[in-house]
């Protein structure tokens, strides 16, 4: 499917539904359903399980660009179909796929974002009548990662700072398999990684009329996770390096994955289709491998950040100030001077 192709959205289920799972334990169950009797199982272990599936068409991601004030609240829709949930007949939920993003830094270049999922546990419900408040209920285990788009490579500050790395042996966030981690936990207990994900839209605060989906989803469930720090990686000048890439990055993004910050996110999702675990598991491997921030999703483009009254948010990075900064660290770990000085050419 290339980006000019409309993604085709199943409002029925297809036949061959079970159910059974949501209900064999009563700790399963709405209000509060309560996922800690299932092991949290690797995400690519159970291809072969999955017979169902949901896909994440319109994947709404919110956040508060400057921490703390609501007024600055954003809303950007990822690439769509990236994200999916597969399950067997009876309801248990064996896999899920999680977005990733892309953004830019006007010194280093392209910057890819994703949320990737290192564990889960869940049932989904396919036979509820309100699929509002008791469809499905899942845990995950979460990183965030961040590296280098294609494009980055062409930016003199990538080039030097990655020759330096290659020279001392040192690690460099050139592609996913290499990307900087970003701890994600609960909201308010960062020593509990796992984080939940719920039937129905995300509380605390309304969405827009562009981030809803009422007319077109056939569910929507929502998740919201509380940024860490950064995963160090033992070597100073490679920690010192990815601060620095991520503060460009949040600049650019809106602070969307600046320590403490909360990243909410409502996955609004298609009726249930068959699974082809072939396609699946090629599908998650394509994934796997890097989104390319470049050239945009396969699946369609996502929506730039707004904020609800539909104002485009505008980044907070200066490329002069990033510059500065960089050229700075450059001088001063390395006796390095960039073509130009300390300014760097965007």
């Amino acid at each position: 499917m290339t980006s000019n192709e409309i993604i085709p959205v199943n409002k029925d289920p297809v036949p061959g539904w079970k159910g059974g799972f949501s209900t064999s334990n009563l700790a399963f169950a709405y209000p509060e359903p309560v996922l800690a009797s299932l092991p949290l199982l690797d995400n690519m272990a159970n291809i072969d399980k999955l017979e169902r599936q949901v896909h994440v068409l319109w994947p709404e991601f919110s956040w508060e660009t400057v921490p703390g004030d609501p007024e600055s609240r954003c809303f950007q829709m990822f690439a769509p179909d990236i994200s999916r949930a597969g399950y067997d007949a009876t309801g248990r939920i064996w896999s899920i796929i999680c977005p990733q993003q892309g953004s830019a830094s006007p010194t280093l270049g392209s910057l890819n974002i994703e949320v990737s999922v290192t564990g889960q546990r869940g049932w989904v419900d396919e036979s509820v009548t309100n699929r509002e408040y008791d469809l499905l209920a899942a845990d995950m285990t979460v990183a965030g990662k961040v590296w280098f788009g294609p494009s980055a490579r062409d930016k003199e500050a990538y080039a030097v700072i990655k020759a330096l790395f290659d020279e001392r042996g040192l690690p460099f966030p050139l592609d996913k398999a290499h990307a900087i981690q970003v701890t994600l936990h609960q909201i308010g207990q960062p020593d509990v990684p796992a984080i939940a994900v719920r039937s129905g839209l995300a509380n605390g605060f309304e969405s827009p009329p562009f981030a809803r989906h009422e007319s077109e989803a056939w569910g929507v469930a929502n998740v919201a996770v509380e940024i860490g720090p950064i995963v160090p990686t033992g070597h100073a000048l490679v920690d010192e390096f990815n601060a620095l890439v991520m503060d460009a990055f949040n600049l650019a993004s809106g602070n969307i994955l600046q320590p403490k910050n909360i990243l909410t996110w409502n996955v609004w999702f298609d009726a249930p289709t068959l699974v082809d675990r072939e396609e699946w598991a090629n599908h998650a491997a394509y994934w796997r491998a890097s989104i390319d921030a470049d050239h945009g999703s396969p699946d369609g483009p996502g929506t730039t950040p707004r904020y609800f009254d539909g104002k485009p948010f505008v980044p907070l990075a200066r490329a002069e100030d990033e510059e500065a900064r960089i050229g700075a660290w450059l001088k001063e770990r390395f006796g390095v001077t960039l073509p130009g000085g300390a300014a760097i050419t965007a």
